[in-house]
């Protein structure tokens, strides 16, 4: 598939989960792509970059970045994310890679980083699936607000689930046979190759601009789920998933279920080293025990589709499930 078919497939894409705005700008991309223009020159480096780099979120991000960093006026004007008005986004936004095409060029070379906190709704209701304490272990974690599940508040069916008095609220995340019982996290760590601070304006500002930037309850939920990161301290190890596993997985741990999640990680691994996380599981997995019970939990894209299954293995016995059916992003949590 080609850079430009990508662009294409992202936006039909970004357009049907309810961001008609990214759409719009990545299907006029993709056009000025073919005609030679300023996409052209951005994004032809990178036209044999991995699919699962998705080349097409590292330009609205880059794009969106400039708009919150205040240095693109006539684009901000179309960005609800800063009190912008949806419009005709491509003229403003092809004259904008034309002027910061340089600046752009670093954004771009940028790994996509995403801090999802909807996805912490399919993480909810598969630590449910679970049962027990859980020792909570995060790949790809990021900046760590996942790791804050039971902090975020999940309005079900007139029920508040987690923590009632939370700021991160999530209403309705569910469909289908709903989930029941008891999240109880006693324990939480989680890694990243490039993590990020919750606390850093910096890295504040890097995580806003993947955003799609006319879905402003997202732009809210985050800032309410960096507010909630901030006051608890989760630190985030700079490690590969592999070295992390290695050592925390070494020797079972009794007394709780270790749950290793991860969530839109696994098209940024290389595959040596899916394959050894996937090894290092497996051989955790043959170690675990009725008293110590290990789990993989995950919201992960179907290869090839832009369909994403929540699915649970538990050990002892090694025994796959999908749970559920999701959005990248999270909500609706469609359970099966």
């Amino acid at each position: 598939m080609t850079l430009q078919d990508r662009l294409r497939a992202q936006a039909e894409q970004c357009a049907l989960h309810g961001s008609p705005l990214t759409g719009a700008l990545l299907f006029a991309a993709a056009d000025d792509y073919d005609a030679g223009g300023p996409t052209y020159d951005l994004l032809s480096p990178h036209a044999e970059d991995p699919s699962g780099s998705v080349p097409a979120l590292r330009l609205t991000g880059a794009l969106h970045r400039l708009v919150l960093e205040r240095r693109a006026p006539e684009l901000a004007l179309h960005y609800p994310s800063v009190g912008g008005l949806p419009g005709e986004v491509w003229p403003a936004a092809r004259r904008t890679i034309a002027e910061h095409l340089d600046e752009l060029r670093e954004h771009v070379r940028r790994p996509v980083q995403t801090n999802e906190v909807g996805r912490s709704a399919a993480l909810y209701g598969g630590l449910l699936h679970v049962g027990g304490p859980v020792r909570l272990l995060e790949l790809g974690a990021s900046a760590g607000l996942n790791l804050l599940v039971d902090r975020f508040a999940y309005e079900v069916s007139g029920e508040v689930l987690g923590d009632p008095t939370s700021p991160v609220r999530l209403h309705e995340p569910w469909r289908g046979r709903l989930p029941t019982g008891t999240v109880e996290v006693v324990e939480r760590a989680g890694c990243d190759p490039q993590p990020l601070d919750p606390i850093s304006a910096a890295d504040r500002l890097t995580l806003t601009s993947y955003v799609w930037p006319d879905q402003v309850d997202r732009f809210e939920r985050l800032r309410a789920a960096l507010a909630v990161a901030a006051r608890h301290g989760i630190a985030v190890e700079r490690l590969p998933a592999s070295a992390f596993l290695e050592r925390e997985l070494a020797e079972p741990r009794s007394g709780v279920t270790t749950v290793v999640w991860h969530s839109v990680v696994r098209q940024y691994m290389a595959p040596a080293e899916r394959e050894r996380v996937d090894q290092l599981l497996t051989e955790a997995g043959e170690r675990a025990t009725a008293a110590a019970p290990l789990a993989r939990l995950s919201l992960e894209p179907v290869q090839g589709q832009f369909r994403f299954l929540v699915e649970l293995t538990t050990w002892p016995g090694g025994r796959t499930r999908v749970l559920a059916e999701a959005r990248g992003h999270g909500p609706p949590v469609e359970w099966t």
